[in-house]
């Protein structure tokens, strides 16, 4: 039996999230059983987290074992003929048998990109819009980043999370962080060792409060110490978020 890391991209909108599901379209679930048919067995793949419905992936990664002898650097070339157009397998390799796409991990990367323009005549490609979050409102970037900067390192993100986690423990370390405009795109960048269910779509929604100037910069490291939920920004649409990147 070997053990087979798998990078993937995919395109989100179609599907309630990574995670199997029973009666659901999930990316996990897509996944198992087409490597199931190629395979003859019954293959359970582990993501390195469960991304949310409508979230994209341009580096997610996952593991599976298998017994069968179809070449493991072929797979790319034999999933992408039979997955749906919008999964795509970018890299395929044989690793450790105790490597565990989650537990292994040590940080993960990820993207939200907002469309911002104050030209109500302006807007988004056709084929941008399921991509990004519309935001006509101008907004200060300098004051996002100022409170951005108050995230960084070990702290409770509680009220940065949403009720639904299945996480105890709410601590987490921000290693980096930064906003980025480029045109009217605006791209918010985040890697931490780890994530609360939500917490990068509702810090990227507290940040667009201080853009907007419904917040004062200095009001996020009191969100963050107070643990309330009902003081931070609201969680932004999942088609602006992307998992970037997956650190081992």
């Amino acid at each position: 039996m070997i053990n087979i890391k798998l990078t993937i991209e995919y395109d989100g909108t179609e599907y309630y999230g990574w995670q199997r599901q029973k009666k659901l379209l999930s990316i996990q679930k897509t996944l198992e059983e087409k490597i199931s048919q190629i395979t003859n067995e019954d293959i359970k793949i582990t993501g390195s987290g469960r991304t949310d419905a409508g979230v994209h992936a341009i580096g997610q990664v996952a593991n599976f074992k298998m017994v069968s002898t179809v070449p493991f650097e072929k797979l790319p070339f034999i999933l992408n003929n039979i997955l749906p157009i919008d999964i795509r397998i970018k890299k395929s390799e044989k690793v450790n048998s105790d490597f565990h796409a989650r537990h292994s991990s040590i940080s993960k990367i990820y993207h939200y990109y907002i469309f911002n323009s104050s030209k109500s005549e302006c807007y988004p490609s056709l084929h941008l819009r399921k991509y990004v979050y519309c935001l006509k409102e101008k907004i200060d970037l300098i004051e996002m980043k100022k409170a951005s900067r108050l995230l960084l390192g070990k702290h409770d993100f509680h009220s940065f999370s949403c009720s639904g986690s299945s996480f105890n423990n709410s601590i987490r370390t921000i290693k980096k962080i930064n906003l980025r405009k480029n045109g009217n795109i605006i791209c918010f960048q985040i890697e931490a060792t780890a994530f609360l269910y939500k917490m990068v779509r509702r810090i990227a929604g507290t940040l667009l409060e201080v853009g907007k100037g419904s917040m004062k910069y200095h009001e996020v490291k009191n969100i963050l110490e107070n643990k309330d939920r009902k003081k931070a920004g609201k969680v932004l649409p999942a088609k602006g978020l992307f998992l970037m990147q997956v650190k081992y």
